[in-house]
């Protein structure tokens, strides 16, 4: 199974025909898909799942259909086991961006997070996973696929905002930060952390 991001509402791609009673399942063959995006834009449509009985038919799909944005990003750990974010958008985020010509993606990874927010000696531990999602250029929708992963630095420096990329601030957030940080962030950011930082403790609910 796949979630592709539009508006930070997920499209289903799956082998099963019915994953929930709230979702319009399409087979694949028959999905219109640049049509669908535009009515989950517009509130149309919301819960969506396009199948097929071939797992390796679903992502090819998706990449015929919509140009391939190549990016890589990290969910950077300090030696406090603090996260890194980046605030962009009014949103809290982790580094990311695209692939440049004859790099491979773990040097992207690496540069982009060193780029947006002035860090620097990060290792990478391992890959988490790939993240999707639809966005609009030059009035064409395209797919940035964003390969994601786990990194590590003992940097205690000033961290440094990439201001050209639009990015307001650089912050490193402990346990509970990370948590609120993650109420204001995306849906497809989620993804990358352990459940732990997504179920709230129910003393934090009380006012």
């Amino acid at each position: 199974m796949y979630k592709v991001f539009v508006n930070d509402i997920p499209i289903i791609l799956s082998t099963e025909k019915e994953i929930g009673n709230n979702y319009k399942s399409i087979p694949l063959k028959k999905a219109k898909l640049k049509r669908i995006i535009k009515k989950m834009i517009n509130g149309e449509l919301i819960y969506v799942n396009l199948y097929h009985k071939k797992e390796e038919k679903l992502l090819k799909f998706l990449k015929k259909k919509l140009p391939v944005i190549v990016a890589g990003g990290g969910l950077v750990y300090n030696p406090k086991k603090e996260i890194l974010f980046i605030y962009r958008n009014g949103k809290w985020d982790l580094p990311k961006g695209k692939i440049e010509k004859g790099e491979d993606i773990q040097t992207c990874a690496v540069r982009e997070v060193e780029e947006e927010t002035g860090v620097t000696g990060i290792e990478i531990k391992k890959f988490i996973t790939k993240t999707y999602h639809v966005f609009k250029r030059n009035g064409k929708y395209r797919l940035k696929e964003t390969y994601w992963y786990e990194m590590y630095t003992e940097f205690d420096g000033p961290l440094v905002p990439q201001e050209n990329e639009g990015i307001k601030k650089v912050k490193w957030k402990d346990f509970q930060k990370t948590q609120e940080a993650l109420e204001k962030s995306y849906n497809n950011i989620k993804l990358l952390f352990p459940a732990a930082y997504l179920t709230k403790h129910p003393n934090d609910r009380i006012a």
